[in-house]
């Protein structure tokens, strides 16, 4: 799939990256649809944070999942979903 990866301090650049795949029974995986860099990534974009070369952005996004965990019970394959930065375990109160 491809990607926006980060090279640096105001590098960017799309990239062919290895498909995401189910490693935790926990796990859903979501054919993203839109997405959207959000603040935090421009904290890391300007070097102002943090940020290993390589890493992935675009954290918000919206899309269809495609494949659930053994282990997950409140999302089925087909569900639409919203993934806001500020996601949480699905088991607490958040």
């Amino acid at each position: 799939m491809k990607a926006v990866v980060y090279d640096g301090p105001r590098t960017v650049s799309v990239k062919d990256v290895p498909d995401a795949r189910i490693e935790r029974p926990t796990d859903v995986l979501v054919r993203i649809t839109s997405t959207n860099i959000c603040g935090s990534d421009l904290h890391m974009y300007e070097g102002r944070t943090d940020f290993e070369q390589g890493r992935i952005f675009g954290h918000e996004n919206l899309g269809e999942v495609t494949e659930v965990g053994a282990g997950v019970d409140r999302v089925r394959v087909g569900d639409l979903v919203c993934l806001p930065f500020n996601i949480s375990c699905g088991f607490c109160r958040n």
